[in-house]
């Protein structure tokens, strides 16, 4: 009989050491539904050796200079990108997405960050000014709240939200939190941590418009749109999960958009030609699928995807967990599947009559992170962005990111913004320093 292959065995970082725990999690492959490793149940002692950690670690590393600093996150940079392929395969095979966009986009792009941010902290400036008449000059001086590569720099603590989230977020000596996820964990995270006004950056989820006229470019808006609805399976904050197609061009662009839907590939992360790998658990897998069964009770149309096409996998993959591109029309805006976030490939397509109407359907949600326009004329994309409740605003592209600028959401998409200031405003503290001379 041959021999099972041993489980991949993860463990806890924390001060510069890989620490076993008592006691484990299953992990799943989602794209066979196999466990394929098993990760750290950590609780509150290992986020208590962990903050001891990285406590001891803040006033070595804080007072290291920028040039120091820099150097550290330049060699994580090199270190990542030499280790290319192992990470993209890594995180293939945990997440469910396909190899190509892991190697393609998600370790180039933090590569990519690492690089933005050491060379970005090198060129910030403090402010002064000066009060002649009383003699006094005043600047500003920015101290680290946080830490960042010697032993307690980084840790790394596994394990569920309920029993090692909790304790880190409610602990008394981690004074900030920067946060990606759901608005319920979110609302939990805002309770936990209020009594020590902890500073908290939250990019929460999103139901984000996408808004295309009849002067749009539908060559190049089809196949982005079709991108910004499925790329990573739906499954990321940014997604197009709401299409308005003002009515005199809904039916040429519904019949090009499903057309170009159905030649997205679902298979296995491997094959280079899947366009879509397996949704990141079965309980999720279950939950978007849940919404298309609401869509249909409600009386909407399914034009291709779940339940209307026949999803082609090897035998192997069967128990994964893979969905269509799904397309969903004739639907209310108050329905579900138009105002909650699905977090899956769904997206439905309605129509719309004027620019003021759509503006105020695409704003009519709880949410407020992206949005997506599509036309020629220029006074029309200004106007219309100013006007959405989002805080990024795509014309004529989805997607394109420029890391100096602010990123988050309003309303119930998040709080604060990410980016070279906005970061470097959240990672430290202000003073005001006042000197009499």
């Amino acid at each position: 009989m041959a021999a099972t292959k041993a489980l991949l065995m993860l463990e806890n970082f924390i001060d510069g050491k890989f620490l076993p725990c008592s006691s484990y999690i299953d992990s799943y492959d989602p794209s066979t539904g196999e466990v394929y490793c098993r990760v750290p149940n950590s609780g509150r002692e290992e986020i208590e050796a962990a903050v001891k950690a990285a406590r001891e670690a803040f006033p070595s590393w804080s007072s290291r200079s920028p040039q120091e600093r820099s150097r550290v996150l330049n060699q994580v940079a090199d270190l990542l990108e030499q280790s290319l392929e192992e990470f993209a395969q890594a995180e293939s095979k945990d997440q469910g997405k396909t190899l190509a966009l892991a190697r393609t986009m998600d370790i180039p792009r933090s590569v990519q960050n690492f690089r933005f941010f050491a060379s970005s902290i090198l060129h910030h400036t403090s402010e002064c000014t000066q009060m002649d008449h009383l003699g006094c000059m005043h600047y500003t001086v920015r101290t680290p709240v946080g830490v960042g590569v010697p032993p307690g720099v980084v840790n790394i603590v596994f394990g569920t939200g309920l029993r090692v989230g909790e304790a880190l977020v409610s602990h008394p000596e981690v004074p900030l939190i920067s946060f990606t996820g759901s608005q319920p964990t979110a609302e939990r995270i805002t309770q936990l941590s209020a009594p020590h006004c902890k500073k908290l950056s939250l990019e929460l989820g999103g139901k984000n418009p996408a808004i295309i006229f009849e002067d749009a470019n539908l060559d190049e808006c089809v196949p982005a749109t079709v991108r910004s609805s499925f790329a990573n399976q739906g499954e990321i904050c940014l997604c197009t999960s709401r299409i308005f197609v003002q009515k005199s061009i809904y039916s040429e662009f519904l019949k090009r958009f499903v057309e170009a839907t159905r030649e997205w590939k679902v298979g296995i992360p491997s094959d280079p030609l899947a366009s879509m790998g397996a949704l990141i658990s079965k309980a999720h897998l279950e939950k978007v699928r849940s919404y298309v069964r609401k869509a249909l009770a409600e009386g909407a149309q399914i034009r291709c995807g779940e339940g209307v096409d026949k999803l082609s996998l090897p035998a192997r993959n069967k128990a994964g967990y893979f969905m269509l591109p799904t397309v969903i029309t004739d639907i209310k805006d108050e329905s579900c599947c138009m105002t909650e976030e699905i977090f899956g490939p769904v997206t439905c397509v309605v129509p719309f009559d004027s620019e003021e109407e759509v503006i105020e359907r695409a704003n009519s949600v709880k949410y407020g992170l992206a949005a997506t326009v599509w036309s020629s004329n220029v006074g029309r994309v200004h106007r219309v962005a100013k006007k959405l409740q989002s805080g990024l605003v795509w014309t004529n592209c989805w997607l394109i990111r420029e890391l100096n600028l602010p990123f988050g959401g309003m309303k119930s998409s998040g709080i604060g913004r990410e980016g070279a200031k906005d970061s470097y405003d959240f990672f430290t503290e202000i003073k005001t320093i006042t000197i009499k001379h």
